[in-house]
């Protein structure tokens, strides 16, 4: 049977477009165009093929390309119409009563250059702005209807946790044992897609990854690679086998209607080595020092460094987030709808923590040759610090 989903309701929807409005009046900007799939969900209640119109001082128009009659169902915006062409949307905004505006903010930062180009033809002399950094900054801090979906992701990320321990088997495949593992998500309500918005950027579910292959490195901003099936993917579970007394790295990501919550725990067949055990267990107090600190007004950047020098003082300069020159330069990222928004725990970041961000908290090492240890949970801000919505057992699992 399929189970029905309750749209956005409009006055969510009206709360977010009008944290975009003041955004734009700060900035002087008279409209935005919002065309990504993400940000149309985000602000439309719908990612069919569409371009929302938000005028600062009018009410907002949907133009609808396919579906039009799903667009009609799901979205709790009033103005709904038919675009046929993207060539029409000048004469149909004038025919709606908009004026041209003299400023229009774009995603300039997910926008292909094609389409920048034809909207520079079609608006003739707008000057057209990025809007794309205040799209973020009002993504990042979550309502309560969106943390209730989060709470709910993280859950099912739990239960999928839980159930990886029955099909870890000596001899059995990387790709095998994610399989079995992602069946199991999809079963649960899993959504498939995982979005992300780095330009090139993609993931399919997360990395399962055993022993030496979890230290791989990859193109992808992840302090963990894995070689995948072929260098065409070149991340990811692969086809080496698990050993016992070796660390698996179980790091996925649910993603639930729309929204994701991203977590990593080892596991493994038998006792892995006792350095690394002691190295997991000193990853968890970093977790623990950095929810106590990560309150709203905290600087993103100020929490990276404090977990650079703490991983020094212990010895594992060379091994945190990353091995030697393949290190990554966070140790956390902010999650939504994408699985990398704002804020990022990261060098040099300056944005300050929010009470209601929802950041992946991820302190890992790197033992090349030897494995992966470390964990992340996905955290809201709260005003005492991190609360912890994925809360499956944060030690090493071990399998006998």
């Amino acid at each position: 049977m399929r189970r029905k989903e309750i749209n956005t309701p409009k006055s969510e929807l009206r709360h977010r477009i009008d944290a975009l409005k003041r955004c734009m009046a700060a900035h002087n900007i008279d409209a935005t165009l919002i065309v990504q799939n993400t940000d149309l969900f985000y602000f439309a209640g719908t990612i069919q093929q569409g371009q929302l119109y938000v005028p600062v001082d009018d009410v907002p128009i949907l133009m609808v390309h396919k579906s039009y009659a799903r667009a009609k169902a799901e979205s709790a915006i009033d103005r709904i119409v038919r675009l046929k062409s993207p060539r029409q949307i000048p004469t149909l905004l004038k025919d709606h009563g908009y004026a041209r505006p003299r400023s229009l903010g774009l995603e300039l930062d997910v926008l292909p250059a094609n389409l920048y180009l034809s909207y520079q033809k079609l608006f003739g002399k707008t000057q057209l702005m990025d809007i794309s950094h205040a799209v973020r900054t009002i993504r990042s801090v979550k309502s309560d209807y969106e943390l209730a979906i989060l709470r709910q992701a993280a859950k099912l990320s739990d239960k999928v946790a839980a159930g990886v321990k029955e099909f870890l088997a000596e001899g059995r495949t990387e790709l095998e044992v994610a399989g079995q593992v992602e069946a199991r998500a999809r079963k649960l309500g899993h959504q498939g897609i995982v979005r992300m918005r780095l330009f090139g950027a993609e993931l399919f579910y997360g990395h399962l990854l055993t022993g030496p292959s979890a230290t791989v490195p990859s193109y992808l901003a992840s302090p963990t690679g894995g070689h995948g099936a072929s260098r065409a993917v070149a991340q990811g579970a692969g086809f080496r086998v698990i050993k016992r007394n070796e660390p698996v790295l179980f790091d996925y990501v649910f993603a639930y209607k729309g929204y994701i919550a991203d977590s990593t725990r080892i596991f493994s067949l038998g006792d892995p080595p006792d350095e690394l055990l002691q190295a997991h267990e000193d990853m968890l107090a970093l977790q623990q020092a950095i929810c106590e600190t990560a309150c709203p007004d905290a600087v993103s950047g100020d929490l990276y460094e404090t977990a650079i020098q703490y991983a020094a003082d212990r010895g594992y300069a060379n091994h945190f987030m990353g091995a030697d020159d393949d290190r990554v330069r966070f140790i956390g990222h902010g999650v939504g709808l994408e699985l990398d928004e704002y804020p990022f725990l990261a060098k040099r970041q300056q944005m300050q923590l929010a009470k209601g961000m929802t950041v992946a908290l991820e302190p890992k090492l790197i033992f090349p040759g030897l494995g992966v240890v470390g964990i992340e949970n996905t955290h809201v801000v709260t005003d005492t610090g991190l609360e912890a919505l994925t809360r499956f057992d944060n030690r090493v699992q071990i399998v006998d």
